[in-house]
């Protein structure tokens, strides 16, 4: 058998001084280990060495898993995986308790891999679960009464827990292109203006009195309608949780919560 057949990628390995060369300090102080799109297939170890950081971007990566090394990089605050390959959690992940933002969107999440230590993250105000492989998700998420922001866009959801959706800080739920029965497409709008089904031409000395007088009275209301302006009905805006479309593109920007 050739050497390597059948291992799942091996990826980029980044040494301690790539790493330490990714660090940027923001406008706020914290410091962002900032490694997007570099080829890395497996949580880099060499991390732990700097372990203090407050914010890790990892995004857009070929990541399966998260070891539970995680649990050494207590002072997290920001944690970005989005657009890896990661099927489940490390139920280590509930003990960062200072994370306040994690990004999972796009990647193949299950229920399953979904740990009941998720709940722990008490101070969590930021969760994008968007584009996974969902078909449910815990009632226990109800627990984070501190979430503001809930993406489940784009899963296999057929129903939001009651615990979920009453979230007492909850701000933006973005659950489109889910089969959920309560959020199916509205019908399209009746249009006002009729539609003819036969048409007849004739002319105006053909016409009798009576109707000539019917045809212009319909006539003047055709016109009205045709002069009114339709209103757009509102759609809902998720302007922190930007969904990309359900396919997946790797250079789009937008997708990132800012």
């Amino acid at each position: 058998m050739p050497k390597g057949k059948g291992k799942g990628p091996q990826g980029k390995r980044i040494s301690l001084k790539a790493a330490k060369n990714s660090m940027r300090v923001l406008f706020n102080g914290r410091r962002r280990l900032e490694l997007s799109k570099m080829g890395i297939a497996v949580f880099p170890k060499v991390l732990l060495q700097l372990a203090d950081v407050e914010e890790i971007d990892l995004s857009r990566n070929m990541i399966r898993k998260i070891p539970n090394i995680i649990e050494k990089f207590q002072n997290l605050i920001w944690l970005d995986l989005h657009s890896n390959q990661i099927d489940e959690l490390p139920p280590e992940i509930g003990t960062l308790r200072n994370l306040t933002f994690l990004n999972l969107c796009n990647n193949k999440l299950t229920t399953k891999g979904l740990p009941e230590e998720l709940t722990h993250l008490k101070n969590l105000r930021t969760l994008n679960l968007g584009l996974n492989c969902l078909e449910s998700i815990p009632t226990t998420l109800g627990a984070l009464k501190e979430l503001i922001e809930l993406g489940l866009f784009d899963n296999s959801l057929t129903i939001i827990p009651k615990s979920v959706k009453k979230l007492p800080k909850i701000e933006r739920m973005n659950v489109k292109r889910n089969p959920l029965p309560e959020f199916a497409e509205e019908e399209e709008p009746i249009d006002t203006i009729k539609r003819l089904e036969s048409l007849y031409l004739v002319e105006k000395k053909d016409l009798c009195e009576s109707c000539l007088l019917t045809c212009q009275g319909e006539r003047d209301e055709l016109h009205k309608l045709e002069n009114m302006t339709p209103v757009p009905p509102e759609k809902p805006n998720f302007t922190s949780l930007t969904t990309p479309n359900s396919t997946a593109i790797d250079n789009q920007e937008e997708w990132r919560i800012k």
